[in-house]
């Protein structure tokens, strides 16, 4: 199985598309920590205006940790694209190409290859994710420093940097979950078809319609709400709350894994009655 997971993550590799969301990230990156770090002072009024009242504030409070929550609660809507570049070809691509002619006659069986593929699309995400944790955290704490994080969520919460560094490592290993499931869910159409563009729009057209249920007040849409994935996409904010509500986020993990495990299971019925021949 490593040996299939591995091959796999060499295909991954080979394909130029795989590198679109490493390359975006490298250059969107520094020049958003350009920004923090020369326009923290009007950031800072910006952000502390609402409750100059309540305490003091002395020194600067942007740093790397809210340079990383602003960034995270800003991408987070396109970072799902970039998953999707390489988890529409998992399958697709070896359909197009005539490959399943020669590894669906082998010893091996189509369920061991299929889950392979998505556990290197799985790899892949949860890479590109820790590649955005090593910009805007490391990168980040570098070029803005550290300090205490403020987060405004329904009040102010001051966590200080020993709080904030665990909360940031709980957020993006959330956010390596929801990931995770949205390749599941453009590996689910990469297994129908035999291009790898389909994949991509499909996943991308129910993660915006998603969003556009979730965000328009309508009675009926507020009833099936709780029914789309989109709705626990937010669960790595779940992190900075205080107390940290873990029976909530076991909750939308819960959602989350049964929607990937849907997913996969539709892509196992149709790639195990998959025709060679095409």
């Amino acid at each position: 199985m490593l040996s299939l997971i591995h091959n796999e993550l060499l295909v991954i590799t080979g394909r130029w598309r795989s590198y679109i969301g490493f390359i975006g990230i490298s250059i969107l990156m520094p020049l958003i920590l350009w920004g923090f770090m020369y326009g923290g002072e009007s950031l800072q009024s910006d952000y502390t205006r609402g409750f100059e009242g309540s305490f003091m504030i002395v020194g600067s409070i942007v740093n790397a940790f809210l340079a990383t929550y602003i960034i995270m609660n800003a991408l987070w809507i396109h970072i799902p694209f970039l998953i999707t570049l390489a988890a529409g070809d998992a399958v697709a691509a070896d359909g197009s190409n005539g490959i399943f002619r020669l590894t669906l006659i082998r010893p091996v069986s189509r369920l061991k290859i299929l889950l392979s593929k998505l556990l290197a699309s799985y790899i892949y995400s949860a890479g590109l994710v820790v590649f955005c944790a090593f910009w805007s955290l490391g990168i980040g704490s570098l070029v803005l420093g550290t300090g205490d994080l403020i987060v405004l969520d329904n009040g102010i919460l001051v966590l200080n940097e020993g709080q904030a560094w665990i909360r940031m490592l709980l957020s993006f290993s959330l956010a390596i979950v929801v990931m995770c499931m949205v390749s599941t869910l453009c590996f689910m159409f990469s297994s129908m078809v035999n291009n790898g563009i389909g994949p991509i729009i499909g996943a991308m057209f129910l993660i915006i319609v998603g969003y556009i249920i979730i965000a328009i007040p309508l009675d009926f849409f507020t009833k099936i709400e709780p029914y789309v994935f989109v709705s626990y996409f937010n669960v790595w904010l779940d992190a900075f709350k205080d107390p940290i509500p873990w029976l909530l986020i076991g909750k939308k993990l819960s959602v989350l894994i049964t929607y990937s495990l849907i997913f996969f299971g539709i892509s196992a019925f149709v790639f195990l009655n998959k025709d060679i021949k095409s």
